[in-house]
């Protein structure tokens, strides 16, 4: 080595660790004492640490719902009382040892890993608002989403999928093809590993079949006005009979058109002066509000399903 060069730093004698794995748990059953305690004991001996929990109790339904955001142990750091050294702690050993637990509670429960995005399908017709408003929020990393695909029964928005580098799949809809369109879009789901479909104004009703097999992983968004204004150009039924609030509602799709469990909804006042198509501005706006909330608490496993009613632990 020339004299005249430094001599390298040494090695770090004691390299930081990697940060401990984060991990999501949700989980609803009949309300009984014990479910919490349960819980916390079971992360405690498997080394982990909870980072925030949420819980809450239905009386109506007698149901017990919980959300808890938690780490895995270190290599070598255990909780107090635990083993001194333990061996990292994965999803797959959770879901085998947790499994003991949920069935003395009769739990429906899930656990996830916390920064493992979810993958999604976007559909639309030929209003594009919501669909470039999830697109550019997924992009910048403000939703925890990686978007599989673009489906549309309209050619309209290939090009602005393809800015933002996701495959477009033209799939088009009539009443003799409805069938096999809806086939398709499974087809899709299956192939691409697709945990959510979200419905960003795509104006075709899907088949009771389609939403039983996707139960609990498709979100709609519509305005408000339901059922006071349906059909064509709702926002200027609502201008003529001079309505002063502007609404959204996200909600899971079920059989039931345009009623499935609300998991968002958007107001916004509006005066007389306003015009029909500036209603229509303002409602697009809390259209994309409502439903990029809803996909970001659904992606993030905050919503759980109480009948005909959602828990969102936000």
């Amino acid at each position: 080595m020339n004299a005249s060069q430094p001599a390298p730093p040494p090695a770090p004698e004691n390299a930081p660790e990697p940060a401990p794995e984060q991990f999501v748990l949700t989980l609803s059953c009949p309300d009984k004492q014990g479910i919490v305690h349960a819980v916390s004991s079971f992360l405690f001996m498997t080394g982990c640490n909870i980072e925030d929990s949420q819980q809450f109790g239905d009386r109506d339904t007698g149901l017990f719902f919980m959300r808890v955001h938690f780490t895995g142990g270190r290599r070598g750091e255990g909780a107090v009382g635990a083993a001194p050294a333990q061996p990292p702690v994965t999803v797959e050993k959770l879901r085998a040892s947790f499994a003991a637990v949920g069935d003395s509670f009769a739990m429906d429960w899930q656990i996830h890993r916390a920064d493992e995005k979810m993958r999604v399908v976007l559909m639309v017709s030929r209003f594009g608002h919501c669909l470039n408003d999830l697109l550019f929020r997924s992009s910048i990393g403000a939703l925890p989403i990686e978007i599989a695909a673009v489906v549309s029964n309209h050619p309209t928005f290939a090009e602005l999928a393809a800015s933002y580098g996701v495959p477009f799949h033209h799939i088009p809809v009539t009443a003799d093809t409805k069938a096999e369109a809806e086939a398709r879009l499974l087809e899709l789901v299956r192939d691409e590993e697709v945990e959510l479909v979200v419905l960003a104004r795509y104006m075709q009703v899907l088949s009771d079949d389609l939403c039983k097999r996707l139960s609990g992983r498709i979100i709609n968004i519509h305005h408000s006005f339901l059922p006071s204004f349906k059909g064509a150009k709702p926002y200027h039924q609502a201008h003529a009979r001079g309505v002063k609030l502007i609404g959204a509602t996200a909600h899971y799709v079920t059989a039931d058109l345009d009623e499935g469990p609300i998991i968002e909804q958007e107001v916004e006042r509006v005066g007389h002066e306003v015009t029909p198509d500036q209603l229509v501005a303002v409602g697009r706006d809390v259209e994309c509000q409502a439903l990029a909330r809803a996909v970001k608490w659904h992606s993030e496993h905050r919503v759980l399903l109480n009948g005909r009613r959602t828990v969102v632990f936000a």
